[in-house]
């Protein structure tokens, strides 16, 4: 496990988005794994700056999300669909039919999940995913409890996932209670993982992250058996360790 120590969110958004133009550039047909929240925006601004400055094309590459809330429409602005859309795909030229996110509205939610994990096998994996941390320690939408053989699949949410995510919602009563998130053995498949963290919040969990223990009630432990793994947190994020 590699970590890269920045001074602030400014920084880690920077390198990150760095590392990731580079890989772009260097294939072209890349698959990437991206992830929604506050913590990757940054990133993507990146990302944009770069295609707009530096011509870094993503016309031959493809996309898969982690997640999505189950019950919101696409067309929800609160929706990862259209979170993805405003912060990256409509700003670069990658082509929307090879941008993937699961469908939290579809009539067969199991079959929705089965066929996510189809197509991430068609691209033939993912090759570099980007990750957040949660305070419990979640990756993606993994909750405390997920086995770590877990495939893309239906997920209840916990009452402290759904305090972090209110604050993109008019209330708490309008945050979705349920998501589809990759499984925990679908993230491990990524050839190499990009994993951002900034603030005294995450402390603990990238403390545990680093040092803890490998255990299912801290889902992103399961990343310590992966050879290929780069955190990028600041100093705050750090401070535990």
């Amino acid at each position: 496990m590699k970590i890269i120590k920045v001074s602030n969110s400014t920084e880690m958004s920077k390198t990150a988005g760095e590392m990731i133009a580079e890989k772009v550039k260097s294939n072209p047909e890349i698959v990437l794994g991206l992830a929604t929240g506050g913590t990757p925006v940054g990133t993507y601004q990146h990302l944009i700056e770069d295609h707009q400055k530096n011509g870094t094309s993503y016309s031959k590459a493809s996309s898969v999300n982690l997640d999505e809330y189950i019950g919101l429409p696409r067309t929800d602005v609160n929706s990862y669909y259209a979170f993805m859309k405003t912060n990256l795909f409509d700003h670069i030229d990658i082509k929307p039919e090879r941008t993937f996110i699961p469908d939290g509205s579809a009539p067969d939610l199991e079959a929705e999940c089965a066929n996510y994990e189809k197509k991430i096998a068609e691209l033939g994996g993912v090759d570099l995913q980007l990750l957040g941390i949660g305070r419990n320690g979640h990756i993606a939408f993994n909750e405390p409890g997920t086995p770590f053989s877990s495939r893309t699949h239906i997920i209840s949410l916990t009452e402290e996932t759904i305090a972090d995510n209110a604050r993109f919602f008019a209330s708490p009563e309008e945050v979705p209670t349920k998501a589809i998130t990759m499984g925990i053995s679908t993230i491990l498949e990524s050839k190499e993982i990009i994993l951002l963290a900034n603030g005294k919040s995450k402390a603990e969990a990238i403390r545990s992250l680093v040092k803890g223990e490998i255990t299912e009630d801290f889902p992103a432990s399961a990343l310590q058996r992966h050879g290929n793994v780069t955190i990028i947190a600041d100093e705050e994020a750090l401070s535990l360790i």
